[in-house]
């Protein structure tokens, strides 16, 4: 109570008191313990000839009561939140003594429970659950590193002046890196033979529009990540100058088969002898 009756020198408050005070509630907020202090500190100094009345505490010891029961719920509601992040991503933000604020990432080991406060453990360190900031979700760290185009680009295949192709890509990271890929040019999967993958850039060979027509074509590149990551829409190549008529255009290489493979109906039974 004596923290709350300050001393004046010299018309200006005692600082010594103060700083007490403020080690037992924080900064801009008032604990249940300075309000029962404050309803005490009331009662002790009220003034006689013009006392409060019963109705006037009763308010107040009614507001206290539900202070403590908004406190008590809300640490209550933190300390489940915490128990709730083990096994989850979460980032959290410390001040340094010096006020610089620090962003640590990694996975909640365990929550250790101390004076009624919950603390969540990041890498071997314990942070308290004030300090969280964020919480990430497993799948949207796997997306973050996925592989994928590294750019949205127009490709030209000019009949006049023949060169190979190529484009960037990104081979992902951490549990979604690829060492591989397949490369779809509209519908017709490229052989591995025309593909070169080198310093994360995609080389197609310029033997592969040989006989393509005039025409814009889609690429569609497939990542053998464990996702099986698809990137389309990124990248297409425009050929011009060609000489093929669109009758003379190569056929995808499964359709030719299909055309070779004689229908049944038509392959003449054995004679009997």
């Amino acid at each position: 109570m004596s923290e709350l009756i300050k001393s004046v020198k010299s018309g200006v408050i005692d600082q010594v008191n103060k700083s007490k005070l403020s080690e037992k509630a924080p900064k801009n907020e008032l604990g249940k313990d300075a309000f029962l202090q404050l309803l005490v500190t009331q009662m002790k100094y009220q003034d006689p000839l013009n006392p409060s009345s019963n109705t006037e505490y009763i308010a107040q010891l009614a507001t206290f009561s539900q202070l403590e029961q908004m406190q008590n719920l809300g640490a209550m509601t933190s300390n489940s939140q915490a128990l709730s992040l083990v096994g989850k991503n979460v980032i959290v933000k410390t001040k340094s003594e010096t006020g610089t604020i620090k962003e640590i990432g990694g996975k909640v080991d365990f929550v250790n429970m101390s004076n009624g406060k919950a603390h969540i453990s990041i890498n071997g360190n314990l942070y308290s659950i004030d300090d969280l900031d964020s919480v990430i979700d497993d799948t949207y760290i796997l997306e973050q590193g996925r592989p994928s185009i590294v750019e949205k680009v127009n490709l030209e295949y000019d009949y006049e002046d023949p060169a190979e192709l190529s484009f960037k890509v990104h081979m992902g990271e951490g549990d979604t890196i690829a060492d591989d890929l397949a490369v779809f040019i509209d519908q017709t999967l490229l052989d591995s033979s025309v593909i070169t993958l080198k310093d994360n850039k995609v080389i197609i060979d310029g033997s592969v529009f040989e006989k393509a027509v005039d025409g814009t074509y889609n690429v569609t590149v497939i990542f053998n990540d464990v996702l099986l990551t698809t990137a389309k829409d990124m990248v297409t190549i425009t050929v011009k100058n060609s000489t093929v008529r669109p009758e003379e255009a190569e056929e995808p290489k499964e359709t030719q088969e299909a055309e070779e493979i004689e229908d049944p109906k038509e392959i003449e039974e054995p004679e009997e002898t």
